[in-house]
């Protein structure tokens, strides 16, 4: 009991005093899954608007494809990642294994599924009431997915910022990419993961504080834009 009360003294003397190593890992965690969660924004919002606005016998299958995705196994993701990036690998010219880049490769392919399989359906909702003036003003596919996605800006906010929470949460895919190198490739669920195993329980603790509040800010926010948006919008 006393290593332990004595364990979070030192991980609050840790967070009071702004050390070095915990701003240097929280903001390298920020840096990457914030990157992370717009490359899979790009790629994901159109995507899911595309599919949400499709009609073709395919359709049902991507999105089988896409709420399947939602659920990948974060190691599996690593370990292609990996394999993409190593030497021998299609992308090794890159030199992204072990960096930085690579984390956030991997953080992308993790929740890129996530963000298109929510924005796809909440982009199908948003479009329903519209399709008949959409049809009378002749729109195209294109031109209603811009649309679309301006009109439903507020809820694939939310959407966001749960991709960012997953994101920030993920251990396995970033461990295995980026190697959990001191000074370079090393955040706050790799940190923790490897300090607790180390008994380093103080900057484990700190992190892992840390990281909580950080994921509680996020839902916290989402679910604060979310009840704005329903008091607004009805």
């Amino acid at each position: 009991m006393s290593l332990l009360a004595d364990s979070f003294g030192s991980a609050l003397t840790l967070l009071a005093s702004a050390d070095a190593t915990l701003s240097e890992i929280t903001w390298l965690s920020l840096r990457v899954s914030a990157t992370a969660t717009l490359l899979a924004a790009a790629l994901g919002l159109p995507l899911g608007a595309w599919v949400a606005l499709a009609r073709g016998g395919w359709r049902q299958s991507v999105i089988v494809v896409l709420n399947a995705a939602m659920g990948l196994p974060p190691v599996v993701v690593g370990l292609v990642v990996y394999l993409l990036l190593s030497r021998s690998g299609p992308l090794g010219t890159l030199g992204w294994l072990f960096t930085p880049a690579g984390m956030v490769m991997a953080q992308t392919v993790l929740i890129t599924p996530i963000i298109a399989a929510l924005a796809r359906q909440t982009i199908e909702d948003a479009h329903a009431p519209l399709a008949d003036w959409f049809a009378s003003l002749g729109l195209t596919t294109t031109q209603r997915v811009v649309t679309l996605l301006h009109e439903a800006r507020f809820s694939l906010a939310v959407v966001l910022l749960a991709g960012f929470g997953r994101a920030i949460a993920e251990v396995g895919a970033v461990m295995m990419v980026g190697g959990n190198i001191a000074g370079s490739t090393r955040v706050m669920t790799t940190t923790i993961a490897l300090e607790t195993s180390k008994g380093d329980l103080p900057l484990a603790l700190a992190l892992g504080m840390l990281l909580v509040t950080l994921v509680l800010m996020v839902n916290g926010g989402a679910q604060t834009l979310k009840r704005w948006m329903e008091r607004r919008h009805g």
